[in-house]
């Protein structure tokens, strides 16, 4: 099985904007893109993107899940990095199309289509470090993945990092390359020195968000995970999942959580912690870290309620539960 998101379709929907409107969409060659080693891009950053999935029901049909959330957010994300301005409607068109084309190529579940609307901007200029880039590109790229968690699920070592943070502070809730691109040395230290698999950036003690998943405690019946605000992601999983917990009546707080609550919830049986995200949907937390020190959360495997919650989002994906949100597109 090849490594998750290595694999693309021959083709992908592009749109380009010259600085007075968008071209066309076409439907072109996936292997390479033509840009200026001076695009605005490669040097200031200019680029945004999204990650959402399309399922293969039972039926035959394909269907794209929480597509116009992760549209918004795209168009959102480019308002916030100063692109040009993207239509949500031929965005839209560009998805449907491309996975429409593809239809047949999509898994059965668990695998799904990944599906990469991506938002660059073009503008040859390296003068323009205090400026935005006039022209740009957008595209959508497809990638069929199978089930993330091949070989079962393992728990998660999370290393708590109190000083520095994901990214700054007003961009966290861009979901931009350059925020993944500031927390990978932070991952790499802590893989080499405590063998996390992740970190959990808490400046100051409030717990946020890790380098590239969203962050939920669980707490009997409660789901405690941060407010929403400029310094970390909205995830769509994210806000999909507390949907569904708040269907089964369970209590949502969205809040302030500190380092020193979290650790003492975290001992309590039968707490459970996850982190949340397109790829994985849930994936569970076994190990907190501090100060060299193991914080196992409840009894460090994973949850009976990570467990539900990750099933009842997939039986929705994969038409095996009602869409009582209206979350899914029929392609």
């Amino acid at each position: 099985m090849a490594t998750f998101g290595t694999v693309f379709m021959p083709e992908m929907a592009l749109s380009t904007f010259n600085g007075t409107r968008w071209s066309d969409p076409e439907q072109v060659a996936a292997d390479a893109i033509r840009l200026h080693p001076g695009a605005h891009v490669l040097h200031y950053a200019s680029t945004c993107f999204e990650g959402l999935k399309a399922f293969r029901h039972a039926d035959g049909s394909v269907n794209i899940f929480r597509m116009e959330a992760n549209i918004a957010r795209l168009c959102q994300s480019s308002r916030l990095l100063s692109l040009p301005e993207v239509s949500a409607e031929q965005l839209e068109q560009m998805i449907l199309s491309i996975v429409k084309y593809y239809a047949d190529e999509v898994p059965e579940p668990p695998g799904s289509m990944y599906i990469r609307p991506t938002h660059i901007g073009t503008e040859p200029s390296i003068g323009k470090a205090a400026g935005a880039s006039l022209t740009s590109m957008l595209y959508v790229l497809l990638s069929p993945v199978g089930d993330y968690f091949t070989g079962g699920v393992r728990p998660l070592r999370l290393l708590l990092e109190e000083e520095g943070m994901r990214c700054a502070a007003h961009m966290g809730m861009v979901k931009s390359g350059g925020n993944y691109a500031s927390a990978l040395q932070p991952i790499q230290r802590a893989r080499e020195s405590v063998n996390a698999d992740q970190v959990l950036f808490c400046p100051g003690g409030d717990v946020q968000e890790t380098g590239a998943a969203n962050f939920l405690l669980i707490d009997g019946d409660e789901i405690i995970t941060k407010a929403l605000d400029t310094s970390f992601l909205h995830g769509i999983t994210r806000d999909s999942l507390l949907t569904l917990a708040g269907d089964m009546g369970m209590k949502i707080s969205e809040r302030e959580l500190s380092v020193d609550e979290l650790l003492e919830r975290a001992a309590k049986p039968g707490t459970e912690a996850a982190l949340s995200g397109t790829a994985a949907v849930l994936t569970p937390v076994g190990t907190l870290i501090r100060d060299g020190r193991d914080y196992p959360v409840g009894g460090g495997v994973q949850g009976p309620t990570t467990e539900k919650l990750r099933t009842a989002l997939n039986a929705v994906q994969w038409g095996k539960a009602p869409d009582k949100h209206g979350w899914l597109t029929r392609v």
